[in-house]
């Protein structure tokens, strides 16, 4: 059964970017006492506050008629920053070879965090670090991040 985070991402999408942006992702979290969906907005020349409402606009009617959620939330609309997280396969297929940090659950020789050039993604996540290329297989990272200077 998919989340209520994937069934709006689904719901948006295109709506999403027919307001010029690209959906990046969208997270469904309780903080507190409360709900919030955020949806994670990006385009090659940064998010700007006029990106952010336009796109709230837009997609409140979408998510209002579709009611996928079955409390009250906060709908926030936003860029994902500059320490983005790699959930989805469009985020690895942007981030091939560049610069990633993988967060592990389990320490490997010592270490939790490993940062290097992502040369693949199948689940899995195969990466150059320091001349060595390493294999993280699907389940063993608990955060993919790419930094991305503005």
């Amino acid at each position: 059964m998919a989340s209520i985070a994937d069934k709006v991402y689904d719901l948006v999408k295109e709506t999403v970017e027919s307001c010029g942006v690209t959906l990046w992702d969208v997270k469904f979290v309780k903080e507190g006492v409360s709900h919030y969906l955020r949806i994670f907005i990006d385009k090659p020349e940064g998010i700007s506050i006029n990106d952010c409402t336009d796109v709230s606009h837009a997609i409140d009617p979408v998510i209002d008629d579709a009611d996928p959620i079955d409390c009250s939330y906060y709908l926030e609309v936003c860029s994902p920053g500059i320490d983005r997280e790699l959930n989805r396969p469009h985020h690895f297929e942007y981030a091939l070879g560049k610069e990633i940090t993988v967060k592990l659950f389990k320490a490997i020789d010592g270490k939790k965090e490993f940062t290097g050039v992502l040369q693949a993604y199948d689940g899995g996540i195969k990466m150059l670090v320091d001349k060595e290329e390493i294999h993280f297989e699907k389940g063993t990272f608990s955060k993919v991040y790419i930094f991305e200077a503005i």
